[in-house]
């Protein structure tokens, strides 16, 4: 039997869908565990991950629940993580042309030279944060071109399966916890 969310988790994932980027901290520590709220597992999760949380409550979705003898990246899975790749990209997008409206609206040429170059570094600010957006865009769509190819969830340097939780708390991953671990060791290493 499925469990209906609790209202107050309702009214929160509401919120984030309204506002996704005022989602960085974990909403649930003054939560109850027991009847009526949200259980032990619901509640590790959401202390333990908000970024993943707010991933799935932008797209619509609660984690994924593995099946006793499921088969790693069948059809339901790759649904899941399409879903969520999808929402991601389209929240995305949205910001991106906020931004620019913004920008056009926010275009005010200051007497003052203290001023303008306030505002030129929010400007410049605001364009490195869509660059490092555009990057993840592109990022995005070659995780849904895995999917659709049969690619994803498996490690791109030794194959094993990166796995669900992993893959919810950031779907482009294309690497297993331990290669990733071993190239950020090689990266401090090199001075990258």
């Amino acid at each position: 039997m499925q469990k209906d969310l609790p209202n107050v988790l309702t009214s929160v994932i509401n919120s984030v869908l309204k506002n996704p980027y005022n989602f960085s901290y974990p909403f649930f520590t003054a939560f109850e565990v027991g009847e009526g709220q949200l259980n032990q597992q619901e509640y590790n999760m959401a202390v333990g991950n908000t970024t993943s949380l707010g991933l799935l409550a932008l797209a619509g979705v609660k984690p994924y629940e593995l099946k006793k003898n499921e088969e790693y990246m069948n059809d339901a899975q790759k649904e899941h993580f399409t879903k969520i790749l999808k929402a991601w990209h389209s929240q995305i997008m949205d910001e991106a042309v906020r931004t620019k409206n913004q920008m056009q609206e926010d275009v005010t040429n200051f007497a003052d030279p203290a001023d303008r170059a306030t505002q030129e570094e929010e400007f410049s600010l605001e364009l490195r944060n869509r660059d490092r957006e555009r990057k993840l865009l592109k990022k995005i769509e070659q995780t849904l071109h895995k999917i659709s190819d049969d690619d994803y969830g498996y490690c791109e340097t030794c194959g094993v399966e990166i796995g669900l939780k992993r893959l919810e708390a950031r779907p482009t991953a294309d690497l297993c916890i331990d290669c990733k671990t071993l190239a950020e060791i090689r990266e401090k290493q090199l001075g990258l």
